[in-house]
């Protein structure tokens, strides 16, 4: 292969892993050459003082061969014809002697979502540093309450090649930005935090300029700012407005994971047998999309060479299909939807979701919080627990406010919302027009790997959640 980020810079040739990937896959029914390259860097400014300075070049090969529901899977950081003879010795074994029928290779895209420029080498290093000596400046300079300012600046730049047992190679190069900010306020005993960040496949450009930072500092002092005149929060089921943009992470928590392929293939998810089925309430459509240039869970192709897709997982409130890798596709005799992702060479492909989303209903925001008469309303959270099986969730606002005869009052404080997602499904009542996707921060965890993910939703109203609080 011309221009190989790997063949052309290492001792292992394009027809030594041929050779190899041919002997692997001989006899299974699936199963693929991963090849990844990545440069990272991180820095973090806290505490007055730059505390973090680094820099990572990480590479290796996975080598795959699947078979009815076994997988033998080997990975090295070391690129040669011994090292990858060696794995291919190790992943036949899960043949046993069994002969499978090879399937056919993902289709081919024209779509190229990146390109080959790598970001990290457009702002030199003191520029970085300097970058955020301004932030933690400008926050404390901001308000004389800011007692702590924390902001870090990050990225990677990756390059994988895939090839299948035909000998095709497919290519997908993967930038990744983020700048995140921190800011703790107090006054007298008193403390709170505010956090915003921000990034995206793309270069660090863009957020960089002086608008850009300073609106992040500003939207993480103001949360702090808020959370100081915070109230407890009541308890008890009551109506909950769930803001546009970042509430989507209990979409993606409480009902994405229930719509990924192997949970639904193995009947664990309450979403199992269901196709087909009303799952939710008239006007709540919700898809998974990793097309999105730009958005942190978007690439060309996914982690087994398959392009990524728009997927329409919930259509009206009825459940139309889940998303797929190319084993539990194959296994379940449908198409595979280009979400098979690994977190890196070293870790297996499954099923994972990439920008999942609530689509656009047709009410205005304020139509919805003046039809509250006794409720929440809810901006940002922090993290959650979810039980895949039944959907159940306890979410942590990070912000939210008391609403009462439709009009917005107290800020609140520990609110935490309990339920479970394909119950909150089918009592949403009213969904906005104000469709928004995060400003690019989504990490998704499963089995141990993490990937980046993009959530969103417009503004919606939930009749009845469980908040769970301290105050009456």
């Amino acid at each position: 292969m011309a221009n190989s980020t790997f063949f052309d810079r290492t001792d292992l040739t394009e027809s030594a892993a041929r050779d190899s990937l041919s002997r692997a896959l001989s006899g299974s029914d699936d199963g693929e050459l991963y090849l990844e390259y990545t440069q990272s860097e991180a820095f973090v400014f806290d505490d007055n003082r730059l505390k973090t300075a680094s820099y990572d070049v990480e590479q290796g090969f996975g080598l795959r061969a699947v078979i009815g529901e076994s997988t033998g899977y080997a990975h090295a950081s070391e690129f040669s014809p011994a090292a990858l003879a060696r794995a291919a010795d190790a992943v036949a074994a899960v043949k046993s002697g069994r002969s499978g029928a090879y399937s056919d290779g993902p289709s081919r895209t024209n779509l190229k979502l990146y390109p080959d420029d790598n970001p990290l080498e457009a702002i030199g290093f003191d520029a970085k540093v300097k970058l955020l000596e301004e932030i933690n400046a400008y926050a404390r300079d901001k308000d004389q309450r800011v007692r702590q300012v924390s902001a870090s600046l990050s990225g990677e730049w990756s390059i994988v090649e895939i090839m299948r047992a035909d000998g095709e190679i497919v290519r997908d190069v993967r930038p990744l930005v983020r700048l995140n900010v921190s800011v703790t306020a107090g006054d007298g005993d008193r403390q709170e935090s505010g956090n915003h960040g921000a990034g995206g496949r793309e270069g660090y450009a863009r957020f960089i300029t002086p608008e850009a930072w300073r609106s992040q500092v500003d939207e993480a002092l103001r949360q702090a700012l808020i959370n100081l005149d915070a109230e407890p929060a009541p308890a008890g089921e009551m109506e909950v407005v769930l803001g546009p943009g970042w509430t989507g992470v209990i979409l993606h928590e409480a009902v994405g994971h229930g719509l990924e392929g192997d949970f639904n293939r193995k009947g664990e998810s309450a979403f199992a047998g269901r196709i087909g089925e009303r799952v939710a309430a008239p006007g709540v459509t919700v898809v998974d999309d990793g097309t999105i240039a730009g958005r942190r869970g978007s690439l060309t192709i996914d982690d087994e060479g398959t392009p990524t897709s728009r997927t329409v997982l919930i259509e009206d409130g009825i459940l139309k299909g889940y998303m797929q890798d190319r084993l539990n596709a194959r296994l379940m005799g449908v198409a595979p939807t280009g979400n098979g992702r690994r977190e890196s060479y070293a870790h297996q492909p499954m099923p994972r979701m990439t920008n999942t989303f609530m689509t656009n209903g047709v009410h205005e925001p304020g139509e919805i919080i003046a039809s509250v008469k006794d409720g929440i309303y809810a901006v940002n959270f922090a993290g959650g627990q979810v039980d895949i099986t039944s959907g159940k969730f306890v979410f942590n606002c990070t912000e939210a406010y008391r609403v009462k005869n439709g009009k917005i009052g107290a800020p609140l404080k520990n609110v935490a919302l309990i339920g479970d997602g394909p119950s909150v499904l089918t009592r949403v009542s009213m969904v906005g027009n104000d469709f928004a996707l995060d400003s690019g921060i989504g990490v998704c965890g499963k089995a141990g790997q993490g990937v980046p993910v993009g959530v969103g939703q417009p503004t919606i109203k939930v009749d009845a959640l469980t908040v769970g609080g301290s105050g009456a």
